[in-house]
């Protein structure tokens, strides 16, 4: 190996370590709080590991009463929206690859960048008007509007990197644009439909603002009961760090075990034809 490429690599090294040791390190920090009585956590110097691990926050935070309440409502709101975005958003991708339609690609990649209260006070009034506010249903379809253009995105760079000559075979048998798609496109498509429903999953899941406004009480997800635990009466680091780090697990465990599929598909799909 020669010198430029030893040099190269320490150096990809050290700025992946520098970019990704905060957060490592913030994660290890909140863990470190979970399992920690209040006396360790506030006390000084720091504990970072103590002598006596505090494993009833976790306890605690599983046996409150909403905690399963809030966990079925963001299995819900997230199932229904990865599911419906996946619907919706396959053949859209399909159909702006298939034709080319770069004007429609740009509008998805605005809609995809574009902050997600843009849009949510205008249907935080639509929803108040038609009275469902304090359901789930405000939620869900606010959230298609962060897992729809995720999802077509992605299919776009799919289906533009898979070969058309099994699709040309089959319009030649007298197969129709849907048959084309459902028994030719589809099946190719399986990896990046995996991965588009694997990210649109987290986002959705770890989505926090259309929840803390839409919402009700019976109604809010994971990561909206983990904000309301802070009371400026009262607050135990202890158990809200159980809290987050039971809301971040199942995302973190998804992430861990899908990183190659997330990452071959966001390459795929940021990777155009003209």
């Amino acid at each position: 190996m020669s010198a430029r490429r030893l040099l190269d690599k320490i150096g990809l090294a050290l700025a992946i370590f520098i970019i990704v040791s905060p957060a490592v390190l913030f994660f290890l920090w909140m863990a470190s709080l979970s399992i920690k009585y209040e006396i360790d956590n506030s006390s000084y110097p720091p504990v970072f590991i103590p002598d006596r691990f505090a494993w009833k926050n976790y306890a605690d935070v599983l046996a409150s009463n909403r905690f399963s309440t809030y966990f079925l409502n963001s299995i819900i709101v997230t199932g229904t929206a990865s599911l419906l975005a996946l619907v919706a958003g396959v053949p859209a991708g399909y159909g702006i690859a298939r034709t080319n339609a770069t004007k429609a690609a740009i509008v998805i990649l605005i809609a995809r960048i574009t902050p997600g209260l843009s849009y949510l006070i205008p249907l935080f009034l639509l929803f108040q008007w038609l009275g469902l506010l304090g359901t789930l249903w405000p939620q869900i379809i606010i959230h298609l509007v962060v897992t729809v253009p995720i999802v077509i995105w992605i299919m776009i760079g799919y289906f533009e990197t898979t070969p058309l000559e099994l699709e040309e075979a089959a319009v030649i048998d007298g197969a129709t644009s849907w048959q084309v798609f459902r028994h030719v496109a589809l099946p190719i498509a399986r990896p990046g439909i995996a991965v588009a429903g694997i990210l649109a999953v987290i986002f959705s899941w770890n989505n926090f603002v259309f929840g803390i406004v839409l919402a009700g009480r019976e109604t809010r997800t994971l990561p909206v009961a983990v904000y309301n635990m802070i009371s400026f009466d009262q607050l135990s680091w202890g158990p809200l760090a159980a809290a987050a780090i039971i809301v971040t697990l199942p995302v973190l465990i998804l992430t861990v075990v899908a990183q190659r599929q997330i990452i071959v598909g966001l390459t795929a799909g940021s990777v155009k034809g003209g």
